[in-house]
């Protein structure tokens, strides 16, 4: 079984940062990739960043190109996402979740095999 952990959330004004990390276990073959993702009151879930544990090619939606950065730690399992320059627009519970590729298009549909349990991110302005 995968296990999921994300943490590093908490309130922050705008313009400043924070670094949320995944501690991810029990990969089985399939699930080589981790992705970040994360959604607003009301709105659908949205992808962010994910990053592959094969290569480590990353890739990153538009509207955090630039003020996010995802990588990896591998000798402790954990992926982190460093997020500067943070406006109150992304507020939201950040999740992370493991999938067999990291895929724009997976990230666009939500498709990712395993979840883990959100952390909160708020953004004052």
């Amino acid at each position: 079984d995968v296990q999921l952990q994300a943490s590093g959330g908490g309130l922050v004004q705008a313009g400043g940062s924070l670094r949320l990390s995944c501690a991810a276990s029990g990969f089985s073959f399939g699930d080589v990739a981790i992705g970040w993702f994360r959604q607003a009151p009301g709105k659908e879930r949205e992808g962010v960043s994910c990053i592959s544990k094969i290569d480590g090619s990353t890739y990153y939606v538009d509207f955090v190109k630039g003020r996010f950065t995802i990588s990896s730690d591998n000798a402790e399992n954990t992926v982190y996402l460093q997020m500067n320059s943070l406006k109150p627009e992304d507020t939201a519970v950040y999740y992370c979740a493991a999938d067999r590729a990291c895929s724009p298009y997976r990230m666009r549909i939500r498709g990712f095999d395993y979840w883990g349990q959100g952390t909160q991110v708020t953004v004052s302005s």
